[in-house]
């Protein structure tokens, strides 16, 4: 039986994300409150150069408090669709334009208490194509060959959950493309 909710009320309302606070009642009847993130949703990208390199990217993360290497990643704006928005975060964080772009499936980043649901793309046939980064990024492309970059995870040298995840869903078929 799912948690329902009793009422809900706004606590924070941000540039990346609000917060609200739900009061909800427990399948044993109990009541108690909830903080939830709530989120547009958000995309993560998998792209594989011609050479068989995954484009990541490194960037400052200033909660982690070091510098990270990631998958390119970006939040799905108003009015967006996932694939539109992969297309774009891909032009703005690596410089290039995918020929194909693939559907790899999708997964909520932290369930316990945000409604961010990531959605993962392999990109290829790279091309050439940059947009403006955003003005609060500052990244280095970083092109790391796959099987080395399928090592680093499976070795604890990536600390990205997006990155993790979306590694893992599009696996077997990278190494197909």
């Amino acid at each position: 039986m799912p948690f329902q909710r009793i009422s809900s009320e706004p606590i924070y309302s941000g540039r990346a994300f609000d917060v609200r606070r739900d009061e909800v009642r427990l399948p044993d009847g109990r009541t108690t409150w909830l903080d939830v993130v709530e989120h547009k949703g958000s995309v993560v990208l998998l792209p594989l150069d011609a050479q068989g390199n995954l484009l990541f990217v490194r960037q400052n993360r200033h909660p982690a408090g070091q510098e990270l290497l990631e998958l390119p990643a970006g939040v799905v704006e108003d009015g967006e669709d996932p694939e539109a928005c992969a297309r774009r975060e891909l032009r703005e964080e690596t410089g290039m334009a995918a020929g194909r772009l693939a559907h790899a499936g999708g997964f909520y980043l932290a369930p316990g208490y945000s409604t961010e649901y990531m959605d993962v793309f392999i990109a290829t046939e790279l091309r050439s194509d940059p947009l403006e980064a955003d003005a609060d990024e500052f990244l280095q492309v970083a092109p790391i060959p796959l099987g080395e970059a399928l090592q680093m995870a499976e070795n604890g040298n990536l600390s990205d959950a997006k990155t993790l995840a979306a590694l893992l869903l599009g696996r077997s078929r990278l190494k197909e493309a």
